[in-house]
This record gives structure tokens, C-alpha cells and sequence, in this order.
């Protein structure tokens, strides 16, 4: 079992990223919590984003209010955590986060490799307004999948001895994995120039490479050999940023993947997100 709170900023952003997921059919609404209709998926987008954006307004103040985690079980997690006991661990995981008693909305995709789940709210207060306390949230977090796993006897093993997660020739589901990856990057708001976001992706083995009028997306070796047939990028929904225009801003390359891994943080978190 992999968990990840992913820093994005924008609540809105993470909302209608999962939004669109179902609209595109590969992902669907799973469950929900302390929302003021009983099941506010009969309505239309628009009234679930208020409850979360209604809540915000009470501080408008905090930058990132936006609560987004994914929780991705593994193949053989799945086989023992059936719809009913995934709902369950999610409510007692936001309880233990301290986000029990939060709007929240939960979204089962299935666009990668395997099953998971996205959970999206935020870190406003729906009762004072203050922002909720995220002291040491990862570890807290690490904490309740050790204990998930005794009280189902889930295998760590493969969690702890898998220590590369890059694209590969045997990746399946590649252009909605590549889209998974885009957004995830694009929410990171210290990836502020080209070239870290391309430096970035290459940790991934992606490339980002012109092609003719356009760029295409390919998947490398790690050393520059395309290893996958190249994706037009124009065949993408979601898009990486600094590909929407040709505005640039320099950075010194040297100073790139310092800047990446001081900065950003993109470390085993992010990458588990994407291969297991």
C-alpha cells in the first residue's frame, strides 16, 4: 500500500482534475463524507466544488488550502481490500489525519497499471476557519499504512524491496500514465521554468522532444534511446506546462536537478504515484 498527499495547491485544480477522469470514463465516484446532500453525486459538478470552495472563504488568507491524496493499493492489496473496506480505511485514514469530520470526495480511477483512489478537500476548517495542522502529515501517514497492513496482513515486502519507479518498454496504460504525470508536475509550483520541468520528467525517463511544427512525448532508456513509440503531444488532455507557450525563463542548467530535489521534493512519493 502506497499513500501520497500530493502538493497541490489549488483545490479547484485536484477537483476538476478528478472531474474529468470520470467524464473521460476511467475513473468514478466512490464515496463521500460529510456533505450536505446524502449523495451530492446527483448533482452536477458544480454544486460539490461550492462545498468545498464555501469552506475556503472562511480564510481566504491560507495559500495552499487544497488537501489532495491518492491511496494506491497494489495488486495483491486489492485481492483482500474489497469497495466497502477501502470506504472504511479511508474514512479512519482522514479520521487519523485529523480531516475525519472535513467535506470530502472520493474518486476510484482506474487509468494506470492497477486500481487506486484520489481524495480531494481541504485543509480549511468547515467548523472554525483555521487552517488544520499538517505537523509531520507524512509520517503520520506512513504510520497508518503500517498499521492497515497488520490489521489486514497485507505483503510489504515488494513496497520496500521496488526502489526504481520510471517508465519502462513494459509500461502499459502509457498515455494515461503519462497524463497522470503531467498534472502531478504541473501543480508543483516551484517547478517555474522549462527547465526544470523537463529535467524533471527525464527522472521519469520522459522526454518532451520537437518534432516537424509540433513536440512529441517519448520514453527513454534513461540515456536517450526511445524504448516506446512517441505520443503527439497534441494528443494529450492534460499538458505539460511550458508547452501551452514558448515563454521561457532561464535557469542555470548546472543548478537544475539541485533545484528539483532542494525545492519540489520529487522523491519516492511522487514517483510511487505511477509504478509500484
Amino acid at each position: 500500500m502506497v499513500i501520497v498527499i500530493h502538493q497541490t495547491a489549488s483545490t479547484e485544480n485536484a477537483f476538476l482534475y478528478n472531474e474529468k477522469k470520470v467524464e473521460q470514463k476511467v475513473a468514478s465516484y466512490f464515496h463521500s463524507v460529510n456533505t450536505k446532500a446524502i449523495n451530492p453525486f446527483f448533482f452536477d459538478k458544480s454544486h460539490r466544488l461550492k462545498e468545498l470552495t464555501d469552506i475556503e472563504k472562511l480564510n481566504p488568507r491560507v495559500k495552499n488550502k487544497c488537501l489532495h491524496i491518492s491511496v494506491n493499493p497494489s495488486t495483491d492489496d486489492s485481492l483482500k481490500l474489497n469497495d466497502p473496506i477501502i470506504r472504511k480505511e479511508i474514512d479512519q485514514f482522514m479520521q487519523h489525519m485529523g480531516y475525519g469530520d472535513q467535506t470530502y470526495f472520493v474518486y476510484k480511477h482506474k487509468d494506470l497499471e492497477r486500481t487506486h483512489f484520489h481524495i480531494v478537500s481541504t485543509r480549511i476548517d468547515k467548523y472554525t476557519g483555521k487552517k488544520i495542522k499538517d505537523n509531520h502529515e507524512r509520517q503520520k501517514a506512513q504510520n497508518f499504512i503500517k498499521e492497515l497492513e497488520l490489521r489486514h496482513q497485507l505483503d510489504n515486502r515488494k513496497r520496500s524491496e521496488k526502489a526504481v519507479f520510471k517508465f519502462s518498454a513494459q509500461s502499459r496504460n502509457i498515455k494515461h500514465s503519462l497524463e497522470s504525470l503531467f498534472y502531478q508536475v504541473n501543480q508543483m509550483e516551484a517547478i517555474n521554468t522549462r527547465e526544470l520541468y523537463d529535467e524533471t520528467l527525464r527522472l521519469f525517463n520522459v522526454e518532451i522532444r520537437k518534432s516537424g511544427r509540433g513536440h512529441i512525448v517519448v520514453v527513454t532508456d534513461g540515456l536517450g534511446k526511445v524504448i516506446r513509440y512517441p505520443i503527439r503531444l497534441s494528443k494529450f488532455q492534460e499538458k505539460p506546462n511550458f508547452y501551452l507557450s514558448e515563454k521561457l525563463y532561464a535557469t542555470p542548467k548546472e543548478n537544475a536537478r539541485k533545484t528539483i530535489a532542494s525545492k519540489c521534493g520529487v522523491t519516492e512519493d511522487l514517483l510511487k504515484e505511477f509504478f509500484k
